[in-house]
């Protein structure tokens, strides 16, 4: 099996580089070789590797500066993804391509699943939505996998910028009525790594799980719950800080506005992916432990 992988220093690419690797020939660029922001110049790069699979882990990820520029957004987001979709169609090659919580608007009681309405709220929500429309309108095999609040050790993301607030101030303020499931890039490059080996043991058998699929860690919390939880693991671990759990006050997402608009409900229904492809998803406090395990063993928290 030929892989390309688009995106590799990214937090999802970085660990999809560890996971794809036994299972083929790997071929990983980042932006400088691979630039998103310009969907024509990927054709070449396809038609060069040639690759049974592509996957897609680079994304314009910047939400709110995506208000101010949607045509990068777009061209990100949109045009690349049905670019590589088309050229996965003309070799007969499958693309995985992920997606996001924030094609919804988060209106809904329960958890979505996957043939839920979408309805973005944001640009970015609007250039992830059209980008999966467009890889569903190639015709191409693909694997869209809608994901969470992601985070991974290398990289920024919430429960790091939590642990140095907590070492800076006595008094955190964290929005307490989003809700989700934060996921680890290593449960995603794993289950992605594990659902690409069913498809290639399934052979053409495997063409009838072509779609769109729900992938984030069991379990729901809000940010704030989320940030005590980081916290305290910290603690556990001797981490030195000036505000604690009890220290990190709940607010409403109104007394945080932001340029992009979030979704309340995050939540997302994952049990189409573990019936196909045969998987049980952790709870995202066990990969959540893992990140403040590693921090603390690198002297980081």
């Amino acid at each position: 099996m030929k892989i390309l992988l688009l995106g590799k220093d990214g937090q999802v690419g970085w660990e999809l580089q560890r996971a794809l690797a036994p299972l083929g020939e790997l071929h990983a660029f980042g932006r400088i070789k691979a630039d998103l922001g310009d969907p024509e110049s990927l054709r070449a790069l396809v038609r060069r590797i040639r690759p049974g699979v592509i996957v897609n882990a680079a994304a314009y990820t910047a939400v709110d500066k995506a208000e101010s520029e949607a045509d990068m957004a777009h061209r990100v987001n949109a045009l690349s993804p049905g670019v590589l979709a088309d050229e996965a169609q003309v070799l007969g090659a499958w693309l995985v391509h992920y997606s996001t919580d924030y094609v919804f608007d988060g209106g809904k009681a329960g958890a979505w699943v996957e043939t839920d309405p979408t309805n973005p709220l944001s640009v970015y929500g609007r250039s992830k939505c059209e980008g999966e429309e467009r890889i569903r309108a190639s015709g191409s095999r693909h694997l869209i996998l809608r994901t969470s609040w992601v985070f991974a050790a290398r990289g920024g993301n919430f429960a790091k910028t939590m642990l140095r607030l907590a070492r800076e101030r006595e008094q955190l303020s964290v929005v307490a009525d989003q809700f989700g499931a934060p996921t680890g890039a290593e449960l995603l490059a794993d289950a992605t790594a594990l659902a690409l080996h069913r498809i290639a043991a399934a052979g053409a058998g495997a063409d009838a799980w072509s779609g769109t699929y729900h992938l984030a860690a069991a379990g729901e919390t809000s940010w704030h719950a989320y940030a005590r939880h980081v916290l305290e693991q910290a603690l556990a671990h001797g981490a030195v800080l000036k505000a604690g759990p009890e220290q990190v006050l709940p607010i409403p997402a109104s007394a945080f506005p932001a340029p992009a608009p979030r979704p309340a409900n995050s939540r997302l229904d994952c049990s189409k992916f573990c019936a196909t492809f045969c998987l049980q998803l952790p709870d995202w406090r066990y990969h959540v432990n893992r990140l403040v395990a590693e921090l603390a063993s690198q002297g980081n928290l």
